[in-house]
């Protein structure tokens, strides 16, 4: 794997956690780290997504709605810019993690952020995962089918 490409995947998985965690968590995570001084390249701000559906064996699209979406843009002093996006209006929860991409990709800041922000909140997220996944295994009902001897 080369170095972007390791780079991509680091943050690929960083968004997987920040838009799956509660904007209140990655606060608390965030005031564990001394942030450095940023700027706001964007301001967040909400607005609306189409969210597109496929349907039929074709697979033909279709526009299935609107969606709520927050985004923001923001640049380190050392240079990295991060971006964040996020469902609903939540215009703080999208600055966050605009700040977390760029702190990922800053290589003074990386493992900070992994360790005090990132794998707490990945913990946090797979044992929710884990507790929806229980709770619907013990509802779970097997179905079979008796096949009767006549020819």
């Amino acid at each position: 794997m080369t170095a972007e490409g390791g780079m991509e995947a680091r943050r690929k998985g960083a968004m997987t956690v920040l838009v799956h965690s509660d904007a209140a968590d990655i606060a608390e995570r965030l005031g564990a780290i001394d942030v450095p001084a940023h700027q706001l390249l964007r301001e967040p701000e909400s607005g609306l997504v189409m969210v597109r559906g496929r349907i039929g064996g074709d697979g033909a699209p279709f526009n299935l709605g609107e969606a709520t979406v927050s985004r923001a843009a923001v640049r380190l002093a050392s240079g990295e810019v991060g971006f964040g996006y996020t469902l609903g209006r939540d215009l703080e929860k999208a600055r966050m993690i605009a700040l977390c991409d760029a702190l990922v990709q800053s290589p003074e800041f990386a493992d900070a952020v992994e360790a005090s922000v990132l794998a707490p909140l990945r913990t946090a997220m797979h044992a929710r995962r884990g507790r929806r996944s229980a709770e619907a295994a013990a509802t779970r009902v097997d179905f079979y089918t008796m096949v009767r001897g006549e020819g």
